[in-house]
């Protein structure tokens, strides 16, 4: 939904993108487990300013073109949507509540004495819980896994695409484009509207 990787960019505030953002591509690529890479990383932040979090989101965080009218065509006909992000809640929030998800699930950022303390509160939402939080809402709703659809780009979505009626890869690493039942390279994010079967015309502005 966003076209930067939160983590990546808030590490560069402290002076630590190339390492950090190595991690998070190995991590991506299903290299290393994703609890342990986030782990790792939060680690290094330890002591950065909280006020960079809020000053990152302002200065970094773009929404992915043809976000809001994914989400907002979807709700308008029916859909329950939830943004679930390994990244972190003080931007995925906000994230969320900008595009128009009913719900949103992320990770939590240690804070203490106005200061990154170098954790995450846990338990870590990796790619079981991601896989969990689709069961749950679908089952909440009296819905069956294979009336889901479900986007991801790494390898920590892998268990939830291959769990949805319709997973998809948008502009994914090989090992969320081996699990989905279908890829999306170029267009933006209003191609899932096509897939869907909406025309131009029925999508909310």
């Amino acid at each position: 939904m966003i076209g930067v990787e939160c983590i990546d960019e808030l590490a560069d505030y402290a002076g630590l993108k190339a390492e950090v953002a190595a991690v998070t591509d190995r991590a991506m690529r299903g290299e290393i487990e994703f609890e342990t890479a986030l782990t790792e990383r939060v680690a290094l932040l330890a002591g950065l300013d909280e006020s960079a979090i809020d000053r990152c989101r302002e200065e970094r965080v773009r929404l992915t073109p043809g976000a809001r009218a994914l989400v907002r065509t979807m709700k308008r006909a029916g859909a329950y949507t939830i943004l679930v992000s390994g990244g972190f809640t003080r931007f995925a929030d906000p994230v969320g509540a900008e595009i128009g998800f009913d719900r949103v699930v992320a990770n939590r950022l240690g804070v203490e004495s106005g200061r990154l303390d170098g954790r995450v509160e846990g338990p870590i939402l990796g790619a079981e819980g991601k896989r969990g939080a689709l069961l749950d809402a679908a089952a909440e709703r009296g819905l069956r896994p294979d009336e889901s659809l479900a986007v991801g780009d790494g390898a920590n979505d892998v268990p939830m695409l291959k769990e949805a009626g319709l997973g998809i890869a948008y502009r994914a690493k090989p090992a969320a484009r081996a699990a989905a039942d279908a890829s999306i390279l170029h267009n933006d994010l209003t191609a899932l509207l096509y897939a869907q079967g909406w025309a131009r015309s029925e999508w909310a502005e």
